[in-house]
């Protein structure tokens, strides 16, 4: 069994080429499908003409990422599901290969985070390159229960984290090359940087500030151990890894 790659899109038509050419060569993920969350620059019809294997639903406005994830889990296929955003730069073939067997091959791991190794150092100061980080492989039915309550926009990676640690689930992260577009090389440094602000007050109002001293201290911790490669130094692993990628693409 594989999984369905989940991905919410808003008005991405300029970067989600970029996801969905690699994603699409990942051989163990069975399904790809994207929700269009109210784009208005043609993103919906940009994939349907571009990416005829990807499975495409649009909402009729825009209702924010957890929004958009809750209505296409009604059309996810398979149990393991990985959450992808829609603006990665960098996205790495075999790393996603190696991070989809090994949650689906491991049923004592609830959950597994693709830790954005290549993030800024203020960005790790404060874990967010776990914690945050939209590229996750989880459980279709614990995604259901999360989002029966009340979670939006924002809200979404530390809703997920708050439910694994209420509910003692395994939480493993594996190192992942991608990282993220940030709000300011899309909306310029004034409108990026309010948007960001934003983003983390709402973080933090919704999961309270004692959990999250708890996430920042104690979530998700660990590397999976996959047998042996997790203990070459990170820097080796991910050199590995990218010529595994170039190989395959050869």
């Amino acid at each position: 069994m594989g999984a369905t790659c989940l991905i919410p899109v808003y008005n991405e038509k300029d970067r989600i080429a970029q996801v969905l050419r690699v994603v699409l060569k990942v051989k163990n993920i069975e399904q790809v499908l994207c929700v269009d969350d109210g784009s208005t620059d043609g993103t919906a019809r940009y994939i349907r003409q571009n990416w005829p294997k990807v499975q495409v639903v649009e909402m009729s406005g825009n209702q924010g990422k957890a929004a958009a994830i809750k209505h296409g889990l009604r059309f996810v296929k398979n149990e393991s599901v990985l959450l992808m955003d829609a603006d990665l730069q960098g996205l790495n073939k075999a790393e996603l290969e190696m991070a989809v067997t090994s949650f689906v091959d491991n049923k004592g791991v609830d959950m597994l985070i693709l830790r954005r190794m290549n993030s800024p150092w203020f960005v790790k100061f404060y874990r967010s390159d776990i914690l945050l980080s939209g590229e996750r492989l989880v459980k279709k039915n614990d995604l259901e229960q999360i989002l029966a309550g009340q979670v939006e926009r924002y809200q979404l990676e530390v809703a997920i984290n708050n439910y694994m640690l209420r509910h003692h689930k395994q939480v493993r992260w594996l190192p992942c090359s991608a990282l993220n577009t940030y709000k300011v090389q899309k909306w310029g440094k004034l409108d990026g940087s309010f948007k960001e602000l934003k983003m983390y007050a709402d973080i933090v109002t919704y999961v309270g500030l004692l959990n999250m001293v708890l996430q920042l201290t104690s979530f998700a911790t660990k590397r999976l151990d996959t047998g042996g490669a997790h203990k070459l130094p990170v820097k080796t692993f991910r050199a590995i890894l990218v010529l595994a990628g170039a190989a395959a693409n050869y």
